[in-house]
């Protein structure tokens, strides 16, 4: 673990506040859900909970289906990382978001582009996946955006359309219910 060198008081009703550098550095907004754990040295650990985190097997099994059935790369995230890859995507599997993915998701609209195009945007920090197709459908739950569902080509000639743009929607849907339950 690392030390910051910053010590904060417990308050009368057992609070404590997360320093704002640290909630920075590890995007962490207000009302953002948190995990406590305690171990064997009696350290406490705050974790950032992952609402679709839960799911990973099931998100990853339903990447896997969506990239066979559509022929595209499929990849679902929550707000901080890809937990779920399919079809050539798999380098990005828990890779950190970009903050224009992260952008387009808070937009809670359907998204489809073509590099090039005014709205494309590139999904991942740090990039190691080339595509030229992108369609990108937020997974809500609860009214919350809790991450999205990624469909991505790399051939010029095989531009995504309609089709693919309802099949992301229904799995974002899904898996947006699927949290609710």
């Amino acid at each position: 673990m690392r030390a910051t060198g910053i010590v904060r008081r417990i308050d009368d009703l057992g609070r404590i506040v997360i320093p704002k550098e640290i909630r920075r550095t590890m995007h962490i907004r207000e009302s953002d859900p948190m995990e406590i754990f305690t171990d064997k040295e009696g350290q406490v650990i705050l974790n950032k909970y992952s609402h679709i985190g839960e799911m990973t097997t099931f998100a990853k099994q339903y990447a896997e289906s969506v990239a066979q059935v559509s022929g595209h790369m499929a990849l679902i995230c929550d707000r901080e990382q890809f937990i779920a890859a399919a079809g050539g995507s798999k380098q990005l599997l828990n890779q950190e978001i970009s903050a224009g993915l992260e952008e387009k998701m808070d937009q809670r609209e359907l998204f489809i582009s073509s590099r090039g195009d005014r709205g494309f945007t590139y999904i991942c920090s740090d990039m190691t996946l080339d595509y030229v197709h992108e369609i990108i459908a937020p997974i809500i739950c609860q009214g919350d955006v809790i991450g999205c569902v990624v469909l991505l080509e790399s051939d010029t000639r095989k531009k995504m359309g309609e089709t693919e743009l309802k099949l992301a929607q229904s799995a974002a849907v899904f898996l947006g219910r699927q949290m609710e339950e």
